[in-house]
């Protein structure tokens, strides 16, 4: 009796996991794996292809793909388009006043693509590079963005510095000349100029007559100014031998609160000058000109390192 030659002959196996049909046409590796064909396109966690192809962010199986070089958080977005801080922007979205791609969103956490339109109130929120400029004041010029009643504006000042709109961060009054930072960059300056993190600020005065010493220690222990009470963190003579100048550090950020605390002591302020801001200064930049912040200084801004 002949012995059955077997070569040539390949014996099915049921694989593991599958229903132990045999011929049931699922793909089978050399292992004996479904679907670890080494020929196959590589698959992602969804089971998608790699090699499928994308289109506006998405992947053709109407599945999304955002990857997070390309998708931003949208409170992100607003404060880079200039409008308010990260925190505001989080109220503004709770609130129902933003829609992406004409649809209402109101979920904190939501990230989009760069080609999607957000609107905040009906008008498109643009997500601009960040510019920060650094300008030295000049007098006779107001720090609000528009005054029919004013000849210039510090917005005209740096009009041709960059394409993108920005905003000066606190404001100066319009006899009040120096330091005074710009930009569009929403959550840096309500960080800048928010009272609870109390930003220092240098001010050279220049009065009508000396003061007297007691009237500094007056500053540094306290004035009532109205309604409030407001103190110098520090007050001395600029040159001792001329006690008609005065420099001046404080944190407090109201209106016009430096000349009002020289006008309750009885001195009319002549010149005021801010020669420093939040670890900025107008070093090596004459009046009325303006540079851009160096990265090492908007790092410092942003890590909080200037008091």
């Amino acid at each position: 009796m002949k012995k059955q030659d077997n070569r040539g002959k390949q014996r099915k196996k049921t694989q593991p996991g599958a229903s132990g049909k045999q011929g049931s046409g699922k793909s089978r590796s050399a292992k004996g794996h479904p679907g670890k064909d080494p020929n196959s396109p590589k698959r992602n966690m969804e089971g998608q292809s790699s090699s499928s192809k994308k289109m506006g962010g998405q992947v053709r199986s109407g599945k999304v793909s955002m990857s997070k070089e390309e998708s931003v958080r949208l409170n992100k977005y607003i404060a880079d388009s200039g409008l308010c801080s990260r925190r505001e922007a989080d109220e503004l979205i709770a609130s129902g006043e933003v829609t992406v791609n004409g649809k209402q969103v109101n979920e904190m956490g939501t990230r989009i693509q760069p080609q999607d339109t957000v609107r905040y109130k009906g008008k498109i929120l643009k997500n601009e590079k960040p510019v920060y400029i650094l300008l030295n004041k000049p007098k006779d010029v107001v720090t609000t963005v528009k005054d029919d009643h004013a000849k210039r504006s510090v917005i005209d000042l740096v009009k041709h510095a960059c394409t993108e709109r920005v905003y000066p961060v606190g404001r100066l009054d319009r006899n009040t000349t120096g330091v005074l930072l710009l930009t569009n960059d929403g959550e840096l300056t309500k960080r800048l100029t928010h009272p609870r993190y109390q930003k220092r600020k240098v001010y050279h005065v220049v009065l009508d007559k000396p003061v007297i010493k007691s009237h500094l220690e007056e500053m540094v222990e306290g004035i009532d100014l109205g309604e409030e009470r407001v103190h110098a963190d520090a007050a001395s003579y600029v040159d001792p031998a001329d006690k008609t100048q005065v420099g001046v550090e404080i944190h407090t950020g109201q209106n016009r609160v430096v000349r009002r605390i020289f006008e309750s002591l009885g001195y009319r302020v002549k010149k005021l000058d801010r020669v420093y801001f939040a670890g900025l200064t107008k070093k090596n930049l004459p009046r009325g000109k303006w540079r851009f912040l160096t990265q090492k200084e908007i790092n410092m801004l942003k890590m909080n390192a200037f008091k």
